[in-house]
């Protein structure tokens, strides 16, 4: 047990995989070294510890403790406190989404056609792609915008973990941009149905916030919302970037032509599936 003296690095791992086992978690033993290694500080090199090093009691306890939580369903990003999101290492918890590593290939699409000018993340959550955009690009400013409180408190502590230059900003969609202002408009926007939303793993429903998920009874409330009102924010020729569900890429592409944007393109995510929408501000009021 972890209150006994010399509790050995090995005991420890095996306590901690038995309870992941219990909780209903596969590979188990993978998952209690890859939090040992995250919480105890050893990175990669905790392999190398040896299995009967000894470890302090209290390191232990807050291991095991950390191990519970884990088992009960608590996403790993939660538990350890941060994910890596392209080159950045991030705060997480339960007050915005998790950043996925899908989503970091918005953020390559937006560099390669506006890597500069003026941009907005609609919806910035824990602000992983706005502070990306922010420290690989060459913007002039670069906007955060979400409606939780608790989600921007969130990107402001990220914005000062990272350095990233990003205007944090509490709105609804596009409500705090001025006209033509933006070169690029992106954003990861709900985009689940209501029943889709509702028949998530616990460990995505139970954990994280329900407004960065349901995007209504059709999946497109959201989307639809930032098509209509990003004709405003965006410059002419300027450009709208936005992670979909690829079961509504087509629809939300031709939703896309019937606003009136133009050079309208599917892009796919690194597992294949058609993921991002891409579109521009045609020169028509």
């Amino acid at each position: 047990m972890a209150s006994e003296a010399g509790l050995s690095r090995g005991t420890l791992l095996a306590e901690a995989a038995a309870l992941l086992a219990a909780g209903g978690l596969g590979a188990s033993r993978r998952e209690a070294h890859l939090l040992w290694a995250e919480l105890s500080g050893q990175g990669p090199s905790a392999s190398l510890v040896p299995p009967d090093s000894a470890i302090a009691r209290e390191q232990a306890d807050a291991f095991l403790e950390a191990v519970r939580r884990r088992a009960g369903g608590e996403p790993l990003a939660h538990v350890t406190g941060r994910i890596g999101f392209r080159h950045l290492t991030l705060r997480s918890d339960r007050r915005a989404l998790i950043p996925r590593p899908e989503t970091e290939g918005l953020v390559e699409l937006v560099l390669a056609r506006a890597p500069g000018g003026r941009v907005a993340d609609v919806g910035t959550g824990s602000g992983c792609i706005a502070l990306s955009l922010a420290t690989e690009g060459r913007y002039q400013q670069v906007i955060g915008i979400d409606l939780s409180p608790e989600a921007l408190e969130l990107a402001r502590e990220n914005r000062t973990l990272t350095g990233g230059r990003v205007d944090l900003v509490r709105g609804d969609l596009c409500a705090p941009l001025a006209p033509g202002s933006l070169d690029a408009l992106v954003s990861n926007p709900p985009y689940l149905t209501a029943a889709e939303h509702a028949a998530l793993d616990r460990a995505v429903r139970d954990w994280e916030p329900a407004l960065a998920l349901d995007g209504g009874a059709g999946g497109c409330d959201a989307i639809a919302g930032l098509l209509d009102a990003g004709r405003t924010a965006v410059r002419p020729g300027g450009w709208l970037a936005l992670e979909l569900d690829c079961a509504r890429s087509a629809h939300c592409a031709w939703l896309a032509g019937a606003f009136g944007w133009t050079d309208v393109a599917i892009h796919a995510d690194l597992f294949g599936r058609e993921r991002f929408l891409l579109a521009r501000r045609s020169d028509a009021p």
